[in-house]
Parts: structure tokens; C-alpha cells; sequence
């Protein structure tokens, strides 16, 4: 076991028992819009894993009682929500608890460190898995930037309202909740 896996935040067992009457249709919407808001953004992200863009990703934040299917299409990006359990097909999965997803998107962990530490698993189609991983580490997403630039104007003002209030849930939750160069 390494020392970083220590490190990494368990999300709390409250958060996981109110994430298990979420409505997936609804989650999936706010998924989507975020999805497509991201590739013109960031129109290489997707556009960079090439032939593996036709290809189901599954993400498995373990600790939630929910898996998103990833497809990871340039033009048409779409993201499905499935109920823990409810086995559907995929060609590539990276699964770990949400806190180190997160925080590899935002570069607060190294992947291939949560790999070999076993905090974070990859199967099916190694190389799919590890393009798509790669695309997201070269456009240094932060997905809370992401989710306020896909509600336009309306992003704008309400971010000052909510730093304080994502910075606190940051401290208190361990998580990486945004990339450290937007933390200032």
C-alpha cells in the first residue's frame, strides 16, 4: 500500500446515502450538457483518442451507487448512468473511489501512482483506456470551471457566490475539487 493512497479522501457515507435516490435521467442531462459544453471548450480532448472515440468507457466511482458510460464521440458526446450492478457492456473501465477520479482530473494525483497503488483499476482495452486518460491530462480539465461554463452568463455570476462555499467543502472533504492553479 502506498502512502498516497493513504491520503486520499473516503467520501462521506452521507454524501453516498443521499447519491442513491438521484434521479439518473436528470444526473445524465446535467452530464451531457457538461459533456458537449467541454468538447468546444476543449475540441482536442476528445478529438485526440482517435480510433477509441467509438469506444464505451466505464467510470466507476466505487463508492457511489451509480457507473457513467462514456462515449466518447468528437461530435456527439454522450454520457449514460446505470445503477450499481445493472451490468451493460464496455470496451475500456477505470474504476476508483470518486475522490481519486476526481483528483486525477485535476492533477492531484499522478494516474499511473493510483494505478500501481491499487487505488484506482483499468480494464478491458488498455490502450482505449490509457488514450482517454492521457487525453484528460493534456487539456487540464477542472470540472468546476466545466460545470459553470455550461451554464453560460449564468455561470459568471454565481461563481463568486460559490468559491467560498466549494472552497470549504474542499477543506472539510479532502477532495480535489478543483485544479490547484485555480485555488489561488
Amino acid at each position: 500500500m502506498s502512502s498516497q493512497s493513504s491520503t486520499i479522501p473516503r467520501l462521506p457515507s452521507a454524501i453516498r446515502i443521499l447519491a442513491r435516490p438521484l434521479p439518473l435521467p436528470v444526473l445524465a442531462m446535467v452530464m451531457n450538457r457538461l459533456a458537449r459544453q467541454m468538447v468546444r471548450r476543449h475540441p482536442s480532448l476528445f478529438a485526440r483518442l482517435g480510433t477509441h472515440a467509438g469506444k464505451c468507457f466505464q467510470i466507476d466511482p466505487v463508492d457511489l451507487p451509480f457507473v457513467f458510460h462514456v462515449f466518447p464521440v468528437p461530435d456527439a458526446p454522450r454520457i449514460t448512468l446505470h445503477r450499481r450492478g445493472r451490468v451493460r457492456p464496455w470496451d475500456g473501465r477505470i474504476a476508483g473511489s470518486l475522490a481519486a477520479l476526481i483528483g486525477m482530473v485535476h492533477g492531484a494525483y499522478d494516474g499511473d501512482a493510483l494505478f500501481f497503488s491499487r487505488d484506482i483499476a483499468l480494464e478491458g482495452d488498455t490502450a482505449a483506456v490509457l488514450a482517454l486518460r492521457n487525453a484528460i491530462d493534456d487539456s487540464e480539465l477542472d470540472l468546476f470551471e466545466e460545470f459553470l461554463a455550461a451554464f453560460g452568463p449564468v455561470g459568471r455570476y454565481v461563481k463568486p457566490g460559490m468559491l467560498p462555499l466549494l472552497g470549504q467543502l474542499q477543506k472539510r472533504t479532502g477532495v480535489a475539487l478543483r485544479r490547484a492553479e485555480f485555488t489561488s
